[in-house]
């Protein structure tokens, strides 16, 4: 019985080391790391935005102020390059005004503002993953009000004005569906005549700059 037990543990004792050689032996695996999917801008989007416009016309108005207003618009997305359409429409409160005092007539104003503007666009980019810098461009509208005031007396008009738009901007995804823009338009509106052809106005052009907050479907 003694030696049955010595040649086990004998046994024992010289496959040890063969096991533990077997073991370093084998290759050793480690789980691979979950990647996170790669954002897409192609699809349908919805948002809201505002801003701030100021006019370069160098008269006597020179309109600048405030605006609000939502966004929708689709993109496409080939590679890092994105091409997509996008309209948006705003209330603003974009005015100026100017008075005095003129012998005959008494305090005498004169007023404009656009209570109303918006664009129809086409965009085009590049993804840098996350972020996508674009350009943009296209049609632009805006309702402006002409107002005088003389001899206690208040008369306005107000025409809508179309013309193009230009500019560009950077937008960035910041969660799933979700996106944060700021953007730089160039407006230029054409000249219209106002109180039956007693005033006629010349080119409107506005400077804005507007952030806005998107949600991707």
């Amino acid at each position: 019985m003694k030696k049955i037990l010595l040649a086990t543990v004998a046994l024992a004792a010289l496959a040890a080391p063969a096991a533990a050689a077997d073991l370093a032996a084998r290759p050793t695996y480690t789980k691979a790391p979950v990647l996170a999917p790669v954002p897409t801008w192609g699809g349908f989007y919805l948002g809201g935005m505002g801003g701030y416009a100021t006019t370069d016309n160098g008269g006597i108005l020179s309109p600048k102020g405030g605006f609000a207003g939502g966004t929708a618009g689709y993109n496409w997305q080939t590679g890092a390059w994105v091409f997509g359409v996008e309209a948006d429409a705003a209330w603003a409160d974009i005015k100026d005004s100017v008075g005095g005092v003129v012998p005959g007539f008494g305090a005498v104003a004169v007023g404009s503002k656009i209570d109303a503007t918006g664009t129809v666009r086409g965009r085009i980019g590049y993804a840098f993953n996350t972020v996508l810098v674009y350009g943009t461009g296209g049609y632009a509208w805006a309702n402006n009000k002409i107002s005088l005031s003389a001899l206690g007396v208040s008369v306005s008009d107000s025409q809508f004005l179309s013309g193009w738009t230009a500019g560009g901007g950077v937008e960035v995804m910041f969660a799933p569906k979700w996106s944060v823009k700021a953007e730089y338009l160039y407006k230029s509106f054409d000249g219209k005549t106002y109180f039956n052809g007693a005033l006629p106005t010349g080119n409107l052009n506005l400077h804005s700059v507007q952030v806005g907050v998107n949600y991707h479907f």
